[in-house]
């Protein structure tokens, strides 16, 4: 079985060329390029495809990929609102994710996120390379006796919820579907969550649901001086909407991982390019906000755990076994 690997990187190649010989009868070939339109045809002669969340897999490229062939998707992630799926399914393709790889290692860096935007850790750092120790525009709070606000209850919500535990926060949490046997947090209506919240961390999926879940209206309901965190995606978040709240003084500080515009070039060395949109510096002016490329997943059980489940994924495809990652339309 043939599968065409997009938008390889060093580290993809690495983490899976190890487990290889676990899963016999497969040839995976990497290709720096990502997958879109123009590059579909690259899957000529291929089986499948591997892909990430960064992916164009809309209806345009589903289309090619079924005059190519192309029989198996396989999403090296476990978002998948990038993909087309009515369209696979009409052609009988199969996609199947990464459901769960490390659930901690999001989280962990949701909450690095949270302590670097508060306490201005990466200013810091800077100031003292330049031999400047002043505490000025280094101000923080306290999270002890805080109340955080989970959006969303899967297993990185709920890790998540235990990190703000330890440091000794209240913690309450919104979820369509709740799951009321958890005792070490409080299950409240949306509105109640955003009122209530001092901090105020996002892990749901991207859905017609969820799209802009913040946004005018929303962070409207919220305290004065929240702190925000966005390591999902970056759809849920209205960005426009939040630049007006930071600039009306809304957020004490604000944490994104993931971001509206990130498609094109998340995961690629921009800096000696001109981005083709101003909403990333717009965001990256404010002295309250950090972000990050994207990388709440890359830790190395995590990157081990994606290869693995990809290619159980694949070698269950391939010998006609349950699917148990499938992802159905």
């Amino acid at each position: 079985m043939k599968i065409l690997f997009y938008g390889a990187k060093n580290y993809d190649e690495q983490f899976f060329r190890k487990l290889f010989p676990r899963y016999p009868g497969m040839e995976f070939t990497f290709i720096e390029a990502n997958i879109c339109p123009e590059t579909a045809s690259l899957s000529q002669g291929y089986d499948g495809i591997c892909a990430f969340v960064n992916a164009d897999l809309g209806t345009a490229v589903i289309e090619k990929l079924h005059q190519y062939g192309i029989r198996l998707i396989l999403m090296r992630c476990a978002g998948y609102n990038n993909v087309d799926l009515e369209t696979a399914k009409k052609y009988g393709m199969k996609v199947l994710r990464v459901p769960g790889y490390s659930p901690e290692a999001v989280a962990e860096h949701a909450m690095a996120l949270v302590l670097t935007a508060n306490r201005h850790t990466h200013k810091a750092y800077i100031k003292c390379r330049e031999n400047n120790f002043a505490l000025s525009g280094l101000m923080g709070v306290n999270l002890y006796q805080k109340t955080a606000g989970i959006i969303g209850t899967g297993k990185i919500g709920l890790a998540m919820a235990r990190i703000c535990r330890g440091f000794g926060m209240s913690v309450i949490a919104y979820d369509l579907y709740p799951d009321q046997e958890l005792d070490f947090m409080k299950y409240v209506s949306l509105d109640e969550l955003l009122s209530a919240s001092d901090l105020i961390s996002l892990h749901c999926p991207l859905t017609k649901e969820t799209r802009h879940i913040i946004r005018e209206e929303t962070i409207a309901k919220m305290k004065d001086g929240v702190i925000l965190v966005n390591t999902s995606r970056g759809g849920l978040i209205k960005t426009d909407d939040l630049i007006s709240g930071i600039r009306d003084q809304k957020f004490f500080a604000v944490g994104l991982d993931v971001y509206e515009e990130e498609t094109d070039f998340v995961y690629e060395d921009m800096s000696e390019r001109i981005l083709p949109s101003s909403t990333i510096q717009r965001l990256l002016s404010f002295p309250n906000v950090t972000m990050t490329s994207h990388q709440g997943f890359f830790t190395e059980e995590a990157l081990t755990n994606i290869a693995e489940t990809t290619l159980q994924n694949a070698y269950a495809f391939m010998n006609g076994q349950e699917l148990k990652n499938e992802v159905l339309s």
